[in-house]
């Protein structure tokens, strides 16, 4: 391809697609959610760690859905796409509006704000700083690293694509270190949390779909990959690759991360830790402790980068299909980086890190996450029986996607019987995108006044000027292998 010509390139290899898998996944939740999973599994040991292992078969499953959606129909935009090819515009655009307006933005706002509390904890105690004052310095270091996130992300793919590894690589060995440490913990016969591992006389099943959901939380992030297709070489091979080698690794780490704190943290000290991965470290590493702290900065860096990279083609993609407002599908002419779609997350992003009901909104909007995820798993047998022909260059047994549908539609439905308030708030809040949609897309299309077209135009013009973006040169092509699909 000419280097002249203004494109998303095809830049991430295997081992690029590796670290876009394994970054955005191991972030925070595996520093959090123990203390979510194992509480809601009334503090026993035995099915915390069962629930983890289910969540990473759960996630492996879907993971592995996508790889054949995205090796199918090879273009940007995930779930999104999938559902707007499978289905209809109208149920795309509610993913997309929540996708945009609250999902992601709230998602990067919680990881940075992480990465803000354990890097401030390194020399907090030194500063002898209070309880809110350390609340906006950690703020302020979320927003500061998101800038520059954000201006890497518009200004070098390529460096992104390869900070991207390097975090991936250091947060796996800061979590390899977790293990080492806790396997020798296992050597000196430090065994007794396992003793009676299942005994609990707390369990309440209905409380299993919430330990479900902090455990998905720490796997989240295994769908990001599709979104970014158009921009993997070889995407038919590197994409189920890289999913399969991500998804293994992060089970088998996570599982083991589990065992580790057990062997130093009580399950009743487990529960009332506020930063389980500080107070695994303290006893065992004393003054050497901030080394985990520093890992754990460092991956959710890594997961933030890997959101706001995949976040910023899902708008890009639904703006080229008229989701959203035109500009938002140019690319800069010498960065030839989607410039728009970065510059319309990084405000959302700071706005929900200066809110503080930002951990109710993901809570709130975790229920639809699932019922669109599991629509876009549905397009696997729908089109294995409307095309049978269809050309798959990865395909999945179908008791997969179907499998993943089930678990899927459990989960919410036990969520609405265990809080139906939280999710019926869910719910209303991606229905409010229904007129949105009317407004903005449907009657967009119709034929509109002269005058509107000469703003809108202007409107268009300005922000090309502004930011030296202009329409992908070979997006033509793309288009033709969707229209050869129908």
């Amino acid at each position: 391809m000419p280097s002249d010509v203004v494109v998303l390139k095809r830049q991430l290899g295997l081992w690029s697609c590796v670290g876009m898998v394994i970054g955005p996944i191991i972030g925070s939740g595996i520093f959090i959610s123990p203390k979510g999973i194992l509480q809601n599994t009334g503090g026993s040991v035995g099915w915390a760690l069962m629930i983890w292992t289910a969540c990473g078969v759960m996630s492996m499953l879907g993971a592995l859905c996508m790889a054949e959606l995205s090796t199918t129909f090879p273009r940007s935009g995930g779930d999104f796409m999938y559902i707007m090819i499978g289905f209809n515009k109208m149920l795309a655009f509610l993913r997309v509006f929540t996708f945009v307006a609250i999902v992601r933005p709230a998602s990067a706002a919680v990881v940075s704000m992480t990465m803000g509390n354990y890097l401030l904890a390194v020399f907090r105690d030194d500063c002898g700083m209070t309880d809110e004052t350390g609340e906006i310095v950690a703020k302020l270091l979320a927003a500061c690293m998101l800038c520059v996130i954000f201006a890497l992300n518009v200004y070098s793919v390529p460096t992104t694509y390869r900070l991207q590894v390097v975090l991936s690589a250091a947060k796996v060995l800061g979590l390899v270190l977790i293990i080492f440490l806790g396997f020798i913990r296992i050597c000196q016969g430090y065994t007794s949390n396992f003793e009676n591992a299942f005994k609990s006389d707390n369990l309440d099943i209905g409380n299993i779909p919430l330990a479900f959901y902090s455990g998905l939380f720490a796997y989240a992030g295994w769908h990001f990959l599709p979104q970014v297709t158009e921009e993997v070489e070889r995407p038919s091979r590197n994409i189920p690759l890289a999913i399969i080698i991500s998804m293994t690794i992060v089970t088998i780490i996570y599982i083991l991360a589990n065992v580790a704190y057990f062997t130093v943290l009580s399950p009743e000290e487990l529960l009332t830790s506020k930063a389980v991965a500080s107070d695994f470290a303290l006893p065992m590493l004393g003054s050497w402790s901030w080394i985990i702290q520093i890992c754990v900065a460092l991956s959710c860096i890594g997961s933030t980068n890997g959101v706001i990279f995949a976040a910023s083609r899902v708008i890009y993609s639904a703006s080229r299909e008229g989701m959203l407002p035109e500009f938002l599908s140019m690319i800069h002419i010498r960065w030839l980086s989607p410039l728009p779609a970065a510059a319309l997350l990084l405000p959302l992003c700071l706005m929900m890190l200066s809110g503080d009901n930002v951990y109710t909104l993901i809570n709130y909007m975790s229920v639809s996450r699932w019922i669109f995820l599991a629509i876009s798993v549905a397009v696997i047998p729908y089109y294995r029986w409307k095309y049978p022909d269809l050309h798959r260059p990865f395909k999945v047994p179908l008791i997969v996607p179907i499998l993943f549908i089930f678990l899927s539609i459990f989960i919410v439905v036990m969520s609405f019987f265990k809080d139906p308030l939280a999710c019926g708030i869910g719910l209303l809040i991606s229905i409010i995108g229904i007129p949105l949609y009317i407004v903005c897309v449907v009657w967009f299309w119709r034929e509109k006044p002269v005058w509107f077209l000469k703003l809108m135009g202007k409107v268009t013009l300005f922000m090309q000027k502004l930011m030296f973006v202009i329409h992908q040169e070979e997006e033509e092509k793309t288009f033709l292998i969707i229209s050869d699909i129908k």
